[in-house]
């Protein structure tokens, strides 16, 4: 809608395919690229892509999920474009804070809010918490939405009688006011009383060598209440063992947050944002 409202070109196309995407890129002199993760991953793992294709690209954001800091780091090294990562949601109208506002970047984060949008991180118990502490992202502003239609019972639980919407999802926030998403609060895994964060894991996994892709989600155990389950996806030419991955997780992750069981898939649910499907995992 912004490009409308500026008269600027829109290049449509009906679906997402790495070389024919980046082939529009090129012979539309394409200025600004909107994506989720998955498609600059896609873009990196063209073998043959040329490292001048993305040069009339002067703003490239992301968002519906997590970008890594592998894959923004390795985009910028290959394509010298810098990807800006921004965070929103449908009841937010949507943007709630991007990077783009500021001339730093700072990988992994979401940036700061937008102009004329409050944003406060909050405990169990509605009260803030301080820089470094995990915590609910909660917006107020012009942009928060009235309600859900025809639905007062999930409005109530949505919005706080002053107004701010609870997102449910979980970040932090630095000493400079940047914010960093840690996980959804429905995806939080509780094992033995202790909270584990799908992200954290899947960020652990995410790097040895031969893992393209990984999702982790809880289910249900009959001692510790859950357990970490991770589903992952072997690259092209490698392939993987479970005790290897397992061994190799809890090197480098507390023993609670280790999965107990991974299993190997050809592919993720993502919806078409590209958004992962965790639900569909369980």
């Amino acid at each position: 809608m912004l490009s409308l409202l500026a008269g600027s070109a829109v290049v449509l196309v009906e679906r997402f395919d790495p070389s024919t995407a980046l082939e529009t890129v090129v012979n539309h002199q394409v200025t600004m690229i909107a994506g989720a993760p998955p498609m600059y991953a896609s873009w990196l793992a063209l073998p043959d892509a040329d490292p001048d294709a993305f040069a009339s690209v002067r703003l490239a954001v992301s968002g519906a999920a997590a970008l890594s800091v592998e894959v923004a780091r390795a985009f910028t090294e290959r394509f010298g474009v810098i990807i800006h990562e921004g965070y929103g949601l449908t009841e937010a109208s949507p943007t709630v804070t991007s990077s783009v506002v500021s001339s730093l970047n700072r990988p992994g984060s979401i940036g700061v809010p937008l102009t004329g949008v409050d944003v406060r991180l909050v405990d169990s118990d509605g009260a803030d918490v301080p820089p470094g502490d995990p915590g609910e992202i909660w917006v107020h502003g012009p942009n928060v939405f009235a309600g859900y239609w025809a639905n007062e019972e999930a409005t109530r639980a949505a919005i706080t009688p002053d107004g701010w919407l609870k997102t449910g999802d979980i970040a932090v926030i630095d000493d400079d006011g940047w914010l960093y998403i840690v996980d959804r609060a429905k995806d939080v895994i509780i094992v033995s009383g202790f909270n584990v964060f799908p992200a954290e894991v899947e960020e652990v996994l995410a790097g040895y060598r031969g893992v393209a892709e990984v999702a982790v989600v809880g289910v249900p155990h009959p001692h510790s209440g859950e357990a970490v389950k991770a589903f992952v996806v072997a690259a092209p030419g490698h392939h993987l063992e479970e005790d290897e991955l397992i061994e190799y997780a809890a090197s480098r992750l507390a023993r609670y947050k280790c999965p107990s069981k991974i299993m190997f898939v050809d592919e993720l649910p993502r919806g078409t944002a590209g958004k992962m499907l965790r639900r569909t995992l369980r």
